[in-house]
């Protein structure tokens, strides 16, 4: 039997075993994603009294799964490991993988990953996307040379400190910046997420230094710079793209957009922002930032597409950009999102 068919006759013959079961894997799951938490937060977050929760969590704390302190809860080493099983134990029979179907189908694109929690009120879901996307660049990249090519951004810079120096075994990882980072902070311009990604994987990087203000006349001249055609080269050879996708207002402050090009972007309704472009609802183009380095229309001959976006507040972006996408983009996103998502427009 499966994991699953296990779980359904478990749940026939003793469905409080099941609820039991489901309820303390979700304490430890909030525990993982919000530690150290306190108790009355925690019970908060979960809509379940104090009270309630102090026995669940007594019991937890005996077997070993979890310690206080005066800073709040948090997960021990067994705990942490107990998550991750049974959130694959869990996954059919809490039916995730149906709604990953369900939402691939809806956005058009081959793959969807969708991991528990809420990246606009727990942190530390973005540090869960590093963990599985470390998972499935391990399934996905080839042996030897692989070249890896990385956007900026707020969700990367935290994804790349999740990556390990396993993805490197039998392999010379090259990570590259997408984009030339002009305007953004320096911690989250794409040269500092391949920079972190390279220190985490004990691999290479390389760096695209552009100067600030580019005019478009400029961009001809600069392309044919060595040090700028030798790293663009590698970019459009790369194994595996990268990338988030931005709300489209915080994306026009962050890329110090002139005031005449703030105006397009606000009369054009745009919603989302991916590689300098602003798309509106229905997925059409906005507006475009000029930028050396990968375009959307260049990703459809990439091997391997990685979008990373989550949180209830990227739900209407997504569903953006999404119109755009390649068809082969995978998507590893939250609960927060996918449900919003397949709420607003649920599959008939």
């Amino acid at each position: 039997m499966t994991n699953n068919e296990d779980l359904e006759l478990l749940d026939l013959v003793a469905p409080d075993f099941i609820k039991t079961l489901e309820k303390r894997f979700k304490i430890l799951q909030s525990i993982s994603l919000m530690e150290p938490i306190g108790r009355r937060v925690l019970a908060d977050d979960l809509n379940i009294t104090e009270r309630g929760l102090r026995t669940e969590t007594d019991l937890l704390k005996k077997q070993g799964l979890l310690v206080s302190s005066k800073s709040g809860m948090s997960l021990t080493q067994t705990g942490s490991d107990t998550v991750v099983k049974l959130t694959d134990v869990l996954a059919d029979y809490q039916g995730t993988a149906l709604l990953e179907k369900k939402l691939s189908k809806k956005l058009g694109i081959s793959r969807c990953i969708i991991l528990p929690g809420n990246a606009d009120r727990q942190y530390r879901v973005i540090d869960s996307f590093g963990r599985r996307l470390n998972q499935l660049l391990g399934s996905i990249l080839p042996t030897g040379r692989a070249m890896i090519s990385v956007t900026g951004g707020s969700t990367l810079a935290r994804v790349a400190r999740n990556l390990s120096p396993d993805l490197s075994k039998n392999r010379q990882l090259v990570f590259l910046p997408a984009r030339g980072g002009v305007g953004e902070s320096v911690t989250i311009q794409a040269n500092s997420v391949c920079a972190e990604m390279a220190l985490r994987t004990q691999s290479q990087y390389r760096a695209l230094y552009l100067p600030e203000d580019i005019s478009e006349k400029s961009f001809e001249s600069l392309q044919k710079e060595t040090s700028i055609k030798s790293v663009l080269d590698l970019i459009y050879r790369s194994d595996v793209v990268i990338h988030s996708i931005g709300t489209a207002s915080i994306m026009a402050d962050r890329r110090n957009l002139s005031v005449e090009e703030q105006k397009i972007v606000d009369e054009g309704e745009a919603v989302s922002e991916a590689f300098g472009d602003f798309f509106d609802q229905s997925g059409k183009l906005v507006y475009k930032v000029p930028r050396i380095g990968l375009h959307v229309r260049d990703l459809v001959k990439m091997k391997h597409v990685i979008a990373i976006a989550g949180g209830q507040s990227k739900a209407q972006a997504i569903q953006s950009y999404m119109k755009n996408a390649p068809h082969h983009t995978a998507l590893i996103t939250d609960e927060g999102a996918s449900k919003l998502i397949l709420r607003d427009n649920p599959l008939k």
